[in-house]
């Protein structure tokens, strides 16, 4: 799962499955562009990833201001061709479907929809051009499952699926593959600081493997689709769920 000579470019690399992704994709010998919102945590990693030998540039942006986003893509491309793609950035605004309200709504499907669809758009050109890419979109199972509580996230989720599968359709004769791997409950700072334990406790209690995810666990799934060992998959939404959604 060699990833030497390739340039990935990872949104939310500051933490969780972003961060967990960043050093992972180092270790395999990519070079970096690495995005984040949080100036301390996206500083970290990527001193991190500079330690392990790799070219790094970073840039601490809000991703929904999708003229900036542009901007500093194009920065980005003087370091290369960016032909690994990891859309991972996301948030939550939880509600029902009678609470939440419009704005909320809108800002989830902005950062989990419109932003991977932006960069796609800015990105797959070069990949295509070239003969080769990989686009790895960061879902969730709620996507599939839906969640209680979560109309809005899970909305953006099975939003995720779609673009996959119609990305991964238009681009496939041109070397390009474009998939998504939809987690279950995982240990990210999120949910540890956030989540209520009786619910992290129902879902562990529902998933065959009787645990949470570790990031670097779905982090190996996403460098695998981004390696040549997965170069006739494309187009899948992958459970990294334990079988939770069994």
């Amino acid at each position: 799962m060699s990833l030497d000579g390739h340039i990935a470019l990872i949104t939310g690399a500051g933490q969780g499955i972003g961060r967990a992704c960043t050093v992972t994709f180092a270790s395999k010998g990519a070079d970096l562009v690495l995005l984040d919102k949080n100036p301390e945590t996206l500083g970290e990693v990527a001193h991190e990833a500079a330690g392990m030998g790799r070219k790094v540039m970073s840039d601490v942006l809000d991703l929904t201001e999708l003229e900036r986003l542009r901007e500093v893509a194009e920065k980005a491309r003087k370091m290369g061709l960016i032909d690994i793609l990891v859309n991972n950035a996301g948030f939550d605004r939880p509600g029902t479907t009678a609470k939440i309200d419009k704005k909320a709504f809108e800002e989830v499907l902005g950062i989990h929809v419109t932003v991977p669809l932006t960069l796609i758009q800015i990105f797959l050109p070069g990949m295509r051009a070239a003969g080769w890419g990989r686009i790895v979109n960061v879902g969730s199972i709620y996507g599939i499952t839906g969640g209680k509580g979560e109309v809005a996230y899970s909305t953006a989720k099975a939003g995720i699926i779609g673009l996959t599968k119609s990305v991964a359709k238009e681009c496939g004769q041109d070397g390009v593959t474009v998939n998504a791997v939809l987690p279950g409950l995982t240990r990210t700072p999120t949910i540890e600081t956030f989540m209520n334990e009786r619910y992290k406790e129902a879902i562990i209690a529902s998933t065959p493997l009787g645990r949470m995810a570790e990031p670097e666990e779905v982090a190996n799934v996403i460098a695998f689709l981004a390696s040549d060992e997965a170069s006739f998959i494309t187009g899948i939404a992958l459970p990294v769920c334990g079988g939770w959604a069994v």
